[in-house]
């Protein structure tokens, strides 16, 4: 199994943990990224499109693990962030989708336009079919979650940690508040290979780190 510690390897920071490794291509495609000594920031709540592509070959089993933390920009009601997987191509500018992969997607939105997203807080999972164009595979209604989204509890990094296994499409997401739990789903496709992941943000200011 291949264990992904998102972007903060990849950037560099974890270049004194492995001195040696050869750190991976990778591209600020759009948005407003920088980086401190410990933390990757997307500081633009306005940007509707950011997103961050590193090259990372994927195939069977694969583990990612990050931490998000809330910074900026939910006050007009919507915002959100994900990560496609398995990706076969990238697109180094703002771009709707991410050649051929899966957008693992958490969403905030009072007031959705999207048939089959629910109003306030709800998880979507998208085929990107190439870098224009994506659909809507799967929506699930989060909002008997919603009451944890406070100022107090987003102030703190949120544990990520997603399985992911690209020959059978299985998908777990653990509970951050308990590593032995998970939400499981299925991808509509088996056999999965890409070269690449981006993680991408919409109306928010985040920051990700180990």
């Amino acid at each position: 199994m291949k264990r992904l510690v998102l972007f903060f390897l990849v950037l560099g920071l974890g270049v004194s943990l492995f001195a040696q490794a050869q750190l991976p291509e990778h591209y600020f495609a759009s948005g407003s990224w920088y980086l401190t000594s410990d933390r990757l920031y997307q500081n633009d709540a306005n940007a509707r499109l950011a997103k961050v592509n590193a090259f990372a070959p994927q195939s069977g089993p694969m583990i990612y693990e990050f931490n998000v933390r809330y910074e900026s920009g939910i006050e007009d009601g919507h915002g959100g962030f994900g990560l496609h997987i398995f990706a076969n191509d990238i697109l180094n500018r703002a771009s709707w989708g991410s050649g051929s992969s899966f957008l693992l997607w958490l969403n905030y939105d009072d007031r959705p336009i999207t048939p089959g997203i629910p109003r306030g807080f709800s998880a979507q999972v998208y085929r990107s079919v190439t870098n224009s164009y994506m659909e809507l595979v799967q929506s699930f209604d989060l909002n008997e979650f919603a009451y944890l989204l406070t100022y107090e509890n987003v102030a703190d990094p949120i544990p990520v940690r997603i399985w992911a296994d690209g020959n059978t499409g299985e998908v777990r997401v653990y509970d951050p508040t308990d590593p032995d739990y998970y939400w499981y789903f299925y991808l509509p496709a088996r056999n999965l290979r890409g070269n690449w992941i981006s993680l991408r943000t919409n109306g928010l200011g985040l920051s990700f780190g180990l």
